[in-house]
């Protein structure tokens, strides 16, 4: 699970433009640098692949 969970949901509300594909996703969680190494291989590994619609899309694909 993520270590930085409230930061990724807020990154998700804030910082990402939907529809988002995975590729997207995890090109955006990348480029942030208060996210561990862990936490984006977590967020890669997880994320099913998928074009999503918002948010709260993204989260509920990763059971946040």
């Amino acid at each position: 699970m993520m270590k930085n969970m409230a930061g990724a949901k807020q990154h998700l509300k804030e910082h990402v433009g939907y529809p988002a594909t995975k590729a997207d996703l995890v090109a955006a969680c990348n480029g942030m640098s208060d996210f561990t190494a862990e936490d984006k291989k977590w967020f890669m590994d997880n994320l099913p692949e998928g074009t999503y619609n918002s948010a709260e899309e993204v989260e509920k694909a990763l059971g946040m």
